[in-house]
């Protein structure tokens, strides 16, 4: 699943070549998660402005409202030259002047709506609930610790919730972790100030370097110039389970919880 910053990554992509551009069509295809919301029609002849992201939205504002785009599981954007026939997985296009935005979306789990503005709208519904953004100044250590003492679960839980801060998906919320050297399965409500404090810094550095490689491609993840990420052949941790801590020695071990994949080394993350 694309997450935060394989969205801004794809975000950087296309966002000043399209700013500016004056939509000239548009093609729905099979539905997506939700239903576009407005007649594509009435899309025509607007002009595209500043592309911006909130978690993992996508926000393209228009003359008249705008369009809140998520990628869902399996989701791309392709902008440009794009093969005017579409495949059997590119569900909606935006043709602009300056080329078209295409959603490919083999789940079809991704989503183009339109809403009045950001702040009205299914784009407010959509957006309410998510938490401070990693790279806010108001996201350090004092902020972490006071919201993981609401919480009983474990850490990592608590980091996937999305609710505390956003973009903090899988496979960064395993490489913070074993940067600050703390074991998923600590219970969130038990974590020290000074460990929360290391802990904000590592998942800004550890997001702000996913964006600088590109993200992390495990299976299908391109940005709109059909680039891969390499942030995966970085990982101390994730997908490497058996193998040597290259800190400490130990062995890297996978456990699942909530459904999902951790990676860990028992050795150097403590409880």
């Amino acid at each position: 699943m694309p997450e935060l910053p394989e969205v801004e990554v794809t975000r950087l992509s296309f966002a000043a070549r399209i700013e500016g551009a004056r939509v000239t069509g548009v093609r729905v295809g099979k539905p997506l998660r939700w239903p576009l919301g407005c007649a594509p029609e009435a899309l025509l002849a607007q002009t595209v402005g500043a592309v911006t992201r909130r978690g993992k939205y996508l926000w393209l504002p228009l003359d008249r409202g705008g369009l809140l785009m998520h990628l869902g599981m399996s989701g791309s954007l392709a902008f440009g030259d794009v093969d005017p026939v579409p495949g059997p997985h590119d569900h909606f296009d935006l043709v602009t002047t300056g080329g078209t935005l295409r959603l490919t979306d083999p789940r079809r789990f991704g989503a183009v709506v339109w809403s009045p503005s950001s702040e009205t709208g299914v784009a407010a519904k959509r957006l309410a609930r998510l938490g401070i953004e990693p790279f806010d100044p108001r996201f350090d250590g004092a902020h972490l610790h006071a919201a993981l003492r609401r919480r009983k679960v474990s850490v990592k839980q608590a980091l996937l919730g999305g609710e505390i801060v956003v973009g903090a998906g899988n496979i960064y919320a395993c490489e913070a972790l074993y940067q600050a050297g703390i074991d998923p399965r600590t219970r969130s409500d038990r974590i020290s100030r000074p460990r929360a404090d290391r802990l904000a810094a590592v998942i800004r550095a550890v997001l702000a370097r996913a964006v600088d490689v590109g993200g992390s491609t495990l299976r299908d993840f391109r940005d709109a110039h059909g680039n891969a990420g390499a942030f995966q052949l970085e990982a101390g941790v994730y997908g490497r389970a058996g193998t040597t801590c290259q800190r400490c020695g130990g062995t890297i071990r996978r456990i699942v919880q909530g459904g999902r994949a951790s990676y860990f080394c028992a050795g150097c993350q403590r409880r």
